[in-house]
């Protein structure tokens, strides 16, 4: 965050506006991804709630366990049935060995989403908020969150919020400290905006 405003200093009365914040990292891998899929669209209570009661089902954690496990003891912690089917596709790509998390690690950010993506049940969102928060990758900004657009719009001064292939643009003048700036703004939509909680992890 010091880098970025230093390199960018007409975001320091954003940051000033927005406060301190903390930057939060997750487990990784099948955990991982699968808590961020619990998160989506739903509000940070309901999906921490879920997230407990599927995180406590014996073996749920686990692909392999996973797949053995009926739609109903799932879905009775509050996953849709959607959000049921995905990760049995996500699950079942990793016992095949289609879905490699340590390669993920290895690739750039650009090069890892569409790895990611390139899995049925997995869009971009999903896999810019797993390389933020699971891999702590330092350059993702994701350009389809509507909080971000909205923050980014209104900090900025902008008439409206900023279409995703605007706020591509104005993003990559930020790296490589998208990260940063991505929670700046999330931050500042809590802070500011006060339409939200934050992102459910």
């Amino acid at each position: 965050m010091r880098a970025l405003l230093l390199r960018h200093p007409a975001l320091r009365p954003v940051a000033k506006k927005a406060g301190a914040f903390e930057i939060r990292l997750t487990a990784g891998g099948f955990a991982g991804l699968v808590r961020v899929i619990c998160g989506q669209q739903l509000s940070v209570a309901s999906a921490r709630a879920i997230w407990g009661r599927f995180a406590a089902l014996p073996g749920a954690l686990d692909p392999a366990i996973y797949l053995t496990m009926s739609e109903a003891e799932i879905r009775a912690t509050g996953f849709s049935a959607g959000k049921y089917r995905t990760v049995r596709v996500i699950a079942q790509a990793i016992v095949d060995g289609t879905l490699d998390f340590e390669r993920v690690e290895t690739l750039p950010a650009a090069e890892a989403i569409a790895y990611l993506v390139a899995h049925k049940g997995i869009g971009p969102w999903t896999a810019e908020i797993y390389l933020m928060f699971c891999s702590g990758h330092p350059d993702i900004f994701p350009v389809g969150d509507l909080a971000l657009r909205k923050a980014v719009g209104h900090a900025l001064g902008m008439d409206n919020a900023p279409a995703e292939k605007e706020l591509s643009a104005i993003a990559a003048d930020w790296s490589p400290y998208r990260h940063a700036a991505a929670l700046l703004f999330w931050k500042y939509y809590a802070t500011v905006l006060r339409k939200a909680e934050g992102i459910a992890l």
